[in-house]
């Protein structure tokens, strides 16, 4: 293996210029000057678009500027001592210090272990302080060798005792003040490189602290994550364990990193009085947090002011008021014996809900672009979207002018918007079992299931064929020098070849003729079939509020959407139900507070509040409080309203060319009055339900809530 660093590659006590865009670019171009980058300005253009991201100067004068590029050959170490330092961000001054992590897009395993290795050397005081005083760059490779492992020790040992006898004299470097946080960043970087699976090692930083005397009456749990998920996911984990650690408080972290994630487990979810949220993205399979007080902020601040976010947390579990988690009820993911793996059908479902939850942005913009269109250039815009789209514009307006053409320009986004509904709903099954290499087969296999015409189910099985297919071929042990090329052609060739040859060969065409039939016995319900349907698909939507069982019901109405039509509008009705059904719940609550105020504690009439909102804009989860506090009595009273609404929508043939927005998208409801007086009834239903279960169904304990007295 040759040597990531060299003393080519070192720079000492060099005046780079005050800005870090100027240190990036030497360092870019002395990497490239030792042949491990194909050009100078597609490195130092990936690496600056990187800082520009999330500064990566850190405590202790040191800052790791760190990138994938193309233009890498070889992944590479550069560093550069600065003389006078220059400012990346740290919060407690600038970096003297500045390793640079050149990474090409795959990098094989020898050197990720080798970098996080320096990665823990960063946080010790002896090191930098070597360092800083080594005398020739042949020095620092001596000294950084011997931390990775690779160097002679005894040479090692004698270029630190040169460094520290010369540094006698030296003048001091930056304090070293918060070596958990540059230890933690460090190892990030290393990340770039396409680093251990997250969620490795998160759970504890690199030296064990003295063991804390204080009893750990607060128990939390933290996600971090950023868009890259290389760098700053991992070092907001490590300061928040650390400063955890310092208060003797018990936490635990999950990194949802680029390179996948180790779930909590449950049990250490269910056993949590908080949860702290340090992300730049959504945090995956939210729902297992359901109830938790959070503390949540972007991941720089949890490695900025790790101290304040956990001091935060733990006020906020004492804190009856405090903002909560939204999610499923009860809907914690279900773990085997077998050293806490997920079960078989726990994987199945997060990797279902993961497809949904990526799949609606397409299906939501798409499906309300589609009802603008319809509504700007009529039903017929169908017809003749695309003839308009590509031969008239702005200084040639079709027949029916200005709003037929803006029509069909909304309709046809609109309609290549759902055109990914299956390719993403595949693809981002496949992402939830085998992570990134999972993405391309399962979107093949999604186009492939949607040409075939197998629709939605056929999704569902190529997403699952391409991941597990994936993540098998993942598990195989290869030679090193074939391991770079896994995850970025071997994995996606193999899993889209077997998956989506599959998709043809055998199960398409069976798949297809099921959703044929499917679809054609739905656009024939009419009268009570119709009913019972608008029943079940009520009831499927208040049973679990946004949890699995909701989902399925709402992907099988937006599945459908793009096949209604005038002549076949039992989706749009299918659609229409689910949205009004799910919109029940929380408004049923928002009113039940309303009317009785004495049955609801302090936080759920505030709860409530909000839910009028959340109830409008269909956004179910906003009844989840409730459900959360007394499932006993919320969630059977959801159920009946429900129920009763999808029914009315469903005998009175609404419709909803909407797959979003509640009654904000009114414009795209057929029978508007009817959908409002539908969900109006199991609104009513629904609060007066909850309201008599509190003032009947009750033990003693819980009596009445006392309104507040003026003071």
């Amino acid at each position: 293996m040759s040597n990531l660093i060299t003393p080519e590659l070192v720079t000492l006590d060099k005046d780079l210029g005050t800005e870090r865009a100027s240190v990036i670019r030497f360092l870019a171009e002395q990497v490239a000057a030792q042949g491990r980058s194909t050009e100078v300005d597609g490195l130092y253009a990936d690496a600056l678009a990187r800082e520009e991201k999330t500064s990566t100067g850190v405590p202790g004068g040191i800052a790791i500027p760190h990138c994938r590029s193309k233009a890498v050959t070889e992944a590479t170490l550069a560093m550069a001592r600065l003389s006078p330092p220059v400012d990346f961000g740290a919060k407690d001054g600038p970096a003297d210090l500045v390793f640079f992590i050149a990474a090409p897009d795959g990098a094989d395993q020898e050197h990720l272990k080798l970098l996080s290795k320096l990665a823990r050397s960063l946080i010790k005081k002896d090191f930098n302080a070597s360092l800083r005083a080594a005398r020739t760059p042949a020095d620092v490779v001596v000294l950084v060798n011997g931390a990775l492992g690779i160097g002679d020790a005894g040479a090692a040992a004698t270029a630190g005792a040169g460094a520290h006898a010369a540094g006698s004299a030296a003048p001091a470097g930056p304090a070293e003040s918060a070596g958990s946080a540059s230890e933690a960043r460090s190892r990030e970087a290393a990340e770039t490189l396409g680093t251990s699976p997250a969620g490795t090692d998160t759970t504890g930083p690199a030296v064990d602290p003295e063991p804390s005397t204080t009893t750990k009456a607060r128990r939390l749990v933290a996600v971090t994550a950023c868009p890259t998920g290389i760098a700053h996911t991992y070092m907001a984990a490590d300061s928040l364990v650390a400063a955890a650690q310092e208060r003797g408080i018990d936490l635990q972290v999950e990194t949802q990193g680029s390179s996948g994630a180790t779930p909590l487990d449950p049990a250490v979810i269910a056993a949590a009085d908080a949860v702290i949220f340090a992300v730049d993205v959504d945090v995956r399979d939210k729902h297992r947090f359901a109830g938790l007080p959070v503390i949540s902020a972007p991941v720089k601040r949890g490695i900025d002011e790790p101290g304040e976010m956990v001091d935060e947390a733990v006020a906020a579990a004492g804190n009856p008021n405090a903002r909560r988690v939204a999610g499923t009820a009860g809907g914690d993911e279900q773990a085997d014996d077998d050293g806490g793996r997920d079960s078989i059908g726990s994987t199945l479902k997060r990797a279902l809900l993961t497809g949904v939850s990526y799949m609606i942005p397409f299906v939501a913009g798409g499906g309300l672009l589609i009802a603008l269109g319809f509504l700007l250039g009529g039903y017929l815009i169908t017809e003749t979207a695309d003839a308009v789209v590509l031969e008239n514009s702005f200084a040639n307006l079709p027949d029916g002018g200005l709003s037929t053409y803006l029509g069909a320009v909304a309709f046809k986004i609109g309609q290549l918007s759902l055109g990914f509904l299956v390719p993403a709903l595949a693809g981002y099954i496949a992402y939830a079992l085998a992570d990134r290499p999972g993405i391309a087969p399962g979107f093949v296999a999604g186009a492939v299931a949607g040409f075939m015409g197998a629709g939605f189910l056929g999704g569902i099985v190529g997403g699952l064929l391409a991941g597990y297919v994936a993540m098998m071929i993942g598990r195989l042990s290869v030679p090193r020098w074939l391991r770079s090329l896994m995850p970025v052609v071997i994995i996606p060739l193999v899993a889209s070849i077997v998956a989506s040859g599959l998709m043809f060969l055998v199960l398409g065409g069976p798949i297809a003729a099921i959703t044929t039939g499917l679809n054609s016995w739905l656009s024939g319900l009419t009268g009570t079939a119709a009913v019972g349907l608008g029943l079940i698909l009520g009831l499927m939507m208040a049973l679990d509020l946004g949890g699995p069982v909701n989902k399925v019901a709402y992907s099988f109405a937006v599945a459908g959407l793009s096949a209604g039509s005038i002549d076949n509008q039992a989706p749009w009705q299918i659609m229409a139900a689910v949205m009004a059904a799910g919109m029940v719940p929380p408004l049923a609550m928002a009113l039940a507070t309303t009317i009785d105020r004495r049955r609801f504690t302090v936080a759920e009439r505030e709860n409530g509040k909000a839910a009028w909102l959340l109830g409008a804009a269909f956004i179910s989860e906003g009844a989840i409080p409730f459900a959360a506090a007394d499932p006993l009595r919320v969630i059977p009273a959801s159920l009946l309203g429900s129920a009763v609404t999808g029914a009315i929508v469903m005998g009175t043939g609404v419709t909803s060319q909407a797959p979003h927005g509640g009654i904000f998208v009114f414009f795209a409801i057929g029978n508007v009055a009817m959908f409002i007086i539908a969900i109006l009834v199991g609104t009513v239903i629904s609060a007066l339900a909850v309201i008599a279960l509190k003032r009947y169904a009750t033990s003693k304990k819980d009596a009445p809530v006392a309104e507040p007295v003026a003071a």
